[in-house]
C-alpha cells in the first residue's frame, strides 16, 4: 500500500495497523520517501542482515557441496563484504 505523507500524518494510527499486515510506502512530492514496517518485519530484516545465509536449496549439487565444505569461510566473506564492501571497488570502471 502507498500513501502520501499528508495522508500518513492524518491517518497514522490506521497505518500502524495496516503495517502489521504488510509494508506501507509513504510518498512525498510524488516519490517514495519511507516505508512503515511492523516491528516483527523489521527484526527479521535486521537479523537477516547480521547473519547472511545462503539458500542451499536453490543451488545445484556441485555448488551445494562446495558451500557445505567451505561454509564458515564463505559466511565470513559475506560478512566482510557486507561490512566493508568490495576491495578496490572505487577503481572499477563500471
Amino acid at each position: 500500500m502507498a500513501v502520501t505523507a499528508t495522508d500518513a500524518k492524518n491517518r497514522f494510527g490506521q497505518l500502524l495497523e495496516l503495517a502489521q499486515r504488510g509494508p506501507v510506502v509513504i510518498e512525498k512530492a510524488g516519490r517514495r520517501h519511507s516505508v512503515l514496517l511492523s516491528a516483527e518485519e523489521y527484526d527479521r530484516l535486521v537479523a537477516a542482515r547480521q547473519s547472511p545465509r545462503v539458500d542451499v536449496e536453490g543451488l545445484n549439487p556441485a555448488a551445494r557441496a562446495f558451500y557445505e565444505k567451505y561454509r564458515d569461510w564463505m559466511d565470513e566473506q559475506h560478512r566482510d563484504f557486507g561490512e566493508h564492501g568490495v576491495w578496490n571497488e572505487e577503481f572499477r570502471a563500471w
